[in-house]
């Protein structure tokens, strides 16, 4: 029995938490309100992650120290870098395998689907952040002062994703789906247990360690294929959705700082983006979840 320590009791870090522990190892989850999973094997922290020295106390004697944290969206700027600055402090003060759960952000627009080896041409701030963030690990990792490795997934389709929210919630409601995006534009989609899998997986094993990688997905679907194949799922009636123009998004952000950000992102739908999971599939035999099993778990 391993310890794991986790940061952040999001969606991939409660998945992780919960994964490992039926595993049988032994699980610390670090939030600041002291959250997680309910589990024999999981000790919930309350303490501030940005605190290196107690970040290094809490992962004295882990196998792995994992970044699954996500500081609110509009925050990334202010939230990020400290938080960024502890884990690495932590990850070299106690020899744990830093594993970072991180997205596309990094490559920007792409023509073509994105692989391990895409270049992280992104210029936008906000899209730079998570691209910086992996450049200052890896030159950690081949000095030799950290060990690392990091799993990048697309769009998630379960929790607080854009899925769950835009479609999933009035689908089943019955009602009509608004969404600001192009409706017939190909997107690939990832499941968080599929994060988690991979995640725990890469943390513990050399072959991964200094490398990233892409989050076993399935194939691509347009927003209306994903909302048909969700209302077959489910039994529902042919979905009935609205495309919003443009300038809906960029009015809602002048009020709202999330919407805000999105109009960066935007980008994501109106080409097609599609996720080449292949290495991370053939390097550790795992496979994306069936998608109708994963959208038959979702309520809302």
């Amino acid at each position: 029995m391993a310890l794991h320590a986790i940061v952040g009791a999001g969606a991939v870090g409660r998945a992780a938490a919960t994964l490992l522990a039926e595993r049988g190892e032994q699980v610390r989850i670090i939030t600041r309100s002291g959250s997680g999973p309910d589990h024999p094997s999981i000790e919930r922290i309350a303490a501030d992650a940005t605190d290196a020295e107690r970040l290094t106390q809490l992962a004295t004697g882990a196998v792995a120290l994992y970044n699954c944290a996500s500081p609110l969206y509009h925050r990334w700027h202010s939230d990020w870098p400290p938080l960024d600055a502890a884990l690495l402090t932590a990850a070299e003060r106690t020899g744990a395998t830093l594993a970072v759960v991180s997205n596309l952000y990094p490559y920007g627009a792409v023509d073509g689907p994105m692989t391990e080896s895409t270049p992280q041409t992104a210029s936008h701030p906000k899209l730079k952040l998570r691209g910086d963030m992996w450049r200052e690990a890896l030159a950690l990792h081949e000095a030799g002062r950290i060990r690392m490795t990091e799993v990048r997934g697309s769009d998630y389709l379960e929790a607080n994703g854009l899925f769950a929210f835009a479609l999933a919630k009035p689908l089943l409601a019955g009602k009509r789906a608004y969404l600001p995006l192009p409706l017939d534009v190909p997107h690939s989609w990832t499941a968080i247990a599929d994060v988690a899998r991979l995640l725990t997986t890469v943390s513990t094993d050399e072959r991964a360690f200094g490398k990233l990688w892409h989050v076993p997905t399935n194939p691509p679907l347009t927003v209306r294929e994903l909302a048909e194949r969700f209302a077959r799922v489910h039994g529902l009636p042919a979905p009935k959705l609205t495309q919003l123009p443009y300038a809906v998004l960029w009015t809602a952000g002048l009020f709202d700082p999330m919407m805000r950000e999105l109009r960066h992102t935007r980008y994501q739908f109106t080409a097609p983006y599609e996720l080449d999971s292949t290495a991370a599939q053939r390097t550790f035999g795992i496979a994306p979840t069936d998608l109708d099993v994963i959208l038959k778990q979702i309520s809302a």
